[in-house]
């Protein structure tokens, strides 16, 4: 779908036309000029002064013609970046109107296409917006249908009910440990993870480079007399390593780290149930992990093959039923909505299956053509359900986990989704995982340890957000850990030196 723009030439729009046009099209391409090839052809006139008003006429090849106007007062800004970002939401509403009123398809979630969109509503709740009011905004500004504005109210609530002090973590910090290693790669998979058979020796040396951030990051923040909220083991697939060398992992994790015992949570992903043994199950134990995931992804065993996993669908709740017996009690499962050759009956299936299992919490993913993905690299080769199918199986999701009482309590959002809709995390109340509440609200740093990982620092006065990542392959972080971790620390002492260590 070949699309030209009239009227814009400002290149800074060009992103958010361009993510748009990708909510409706497979294929879309901008062109920033007349272009009598275009499939259609809209023009925008944009005034500005004390008010933002925008006209877009769209005229496809037939000769149809569609308008959308949208006006808004500029609200107060200090910088031109702030005051741009208000034109270009204003530009992409009547983009947005036009090119839904054309198509015929209503994009749920609006204009936005960011991954975390419940952050909107935490920060009206902050500000102490009434909750008509924040919908109406939210509904007014971004064109959110009521049905998403519903779910993420109701993932707020939620979240505030597990973590009450939400607001006020940002004197603690959550780890996040990267793990790069799995039995195979996924074809979807774009998280760093290399197949662990041969590695041995880079994945010693990987641990040993994984080791002294722990144990550095450990020294800094018992030094600031800065808790740790949640640690979250992640990859990668934690459990590909050995359980002598998970049991040393842990071991480094209660020697370097502060107040470990009073950590409100660890995690640790067991996805592949190829990789969990009673040896690793016993070395959980031992260190009082009780949270896990075993993630199916689907219970087809041609899904499974197709996608790269080789483990089956029994061995899948094989393991999880000896992860119950020996100890288990909050175990987290994710299904992967359109995967390739899936439709409804399939992921019917995988819904009847979980329910036989009925884990802690369930997380229902929503297929993404991942830029680096093997699937985006060769999608001719993997067939998906189309747009009006996906939505069907997320609303079997929606109607399943209601009715076997799991309740949404996080979600995000990822470029290249099928049918533009999310990935939403559902639990049995009371068994939500804190770190995936921390990790998409943001409102406490996270730091990176391991290959891959990335740290999130957030200002705890101003709430300014720095990144920073570790090299993605192992051989990379092998030669550079030491300087990583020193350079986090550098960060970290920036952050607290004119605040202080926290109360």
């Amino acid at each position: 779908m070949k699309i030209s723009i009239i009227g814009l030439e400002d290149a800074r729009f060009d992103r958010s036309l361009q993510l748009i046009a990708n909510l409706f099209f497979e294929e879309s391409e901008i062109v920033k000029s007349y272009d009598d090839k275009a499939e259609i052809v809209i023009s925008f006139t944009l005034q500005e002064d004390r008010v933002i008003s925008v006209q877009a006429e769209l005229k496809d090849h037939t000769g149809k013609i569609l308008k959308a106007e949208y006006e808004k007062e500029f609200l107060p800004y200090e910088t031109e970046k702030e005051r741009f970002k208000q034109i270009k939401n204003a530009v992409a509403h009547a983009y947005l109107t036009v090119l839904q009123d054309w198509t015929g398809m209503t994009q749920k979630w609006g204009i936005l296409t960011g991954v975390r969109p419940t952050k909107l509503l935490h920060r009206k709740v902050q500000e102490g917006v009434p909750r008509e009011k924040a919908h109406k905004q939210l509904k007014d500004d971004y064109l959110i249908t009521d049905e998403k504005i519903a779910l993420m109210q109701h993932i707020v609530d939620r979240q505030l009910a597990v973590v009450p002090d939400l607001y006020s973590l940002q004197q603690e910090v959550s780890i996040y440990i990267g793990i790069p290693f799995c039995p195979t790669k996924c074809a979807y998979c774009t998280f760093p993870a290399y197949a662990i058979n041969g590695r041995q020796g880079s994945v010693d040396s990987f641990l040993g480079g994984l080791h002294y951030e722990m144990e550095k990051i450990g020294a800094w923040l018992k030094e600031k007399g800065i808790r740790i909220t949640t640690v979250y083991y992640g990859g990668g697939t934690p459990t590909s390593i050995t359980a002598d060398e998970m049991d040393m992992l842990y071991e480094e994790m209660y020697t370097s780290f502060p107040d470990v015992e009073n950590i409100r949570e660890i995690t640790v992903e067991a996805g592949r149930p190829d990789t969990i043994t009673p040896e690793k199950l016993e070395v959980l134990k031992k260190w009082n992990i009780d949270r896990i995931s075993i993630n199916p992804q689907s219970y087809t065993q041609e899904t499974l093959k197709a996608i790269g996993r080789h483990h089956t669908v029994t061995e899948t709740i094989d393991k999880y039923h000896l992860a119950r017996e020996m100890g288990m009690n909050n175990i987290n499962m994710d299904l992967i909505i359109g995967l390739p050759g899936e439709g409804l009956a399939e992921f019917t299936n995988s819904l009847e299956e979980t329910e036989k299992l009925m884990p802690e919490s369930l997380t229902v993913h929503t297929l993404s053509f991942k830029r680096a993905s093997e699937m985006t690299k060769n999608k001719e080769k993997y067939k998906v359900a189309d747009r009006t199918e996906v939505e069907k199986m997320m609303e079997l999701a929606e109607d399943w986990t209601e009715k076997h009482g799991y309740t949404p309590y996080y979600l995000y959002r990822q470029k290249n989704i099928l049918g533009n809709l999310e990935n939403v995390g559902y639990s049995i109340p009371g068994q939500e995982s804190i770190y995936n509440i921390m990790i998409m609200e943001e409102q406490q740093t996270i730091i990176g340890l391991g290959c891959g990982a990335s740290s999130k620092f957030i200002d705890p006065v101003s709430g300014k957000i720095t990144h920073f990542a570790n090299p993605k392959d192992p051989k990379s972080y092998n030669e550079s850990f030491e300087a990583y971790a020193e350079e986090k620390i550098k960060i970290l002492d920036e952050l607290y030196s004119e605040k202080g260590s926290p109360a």
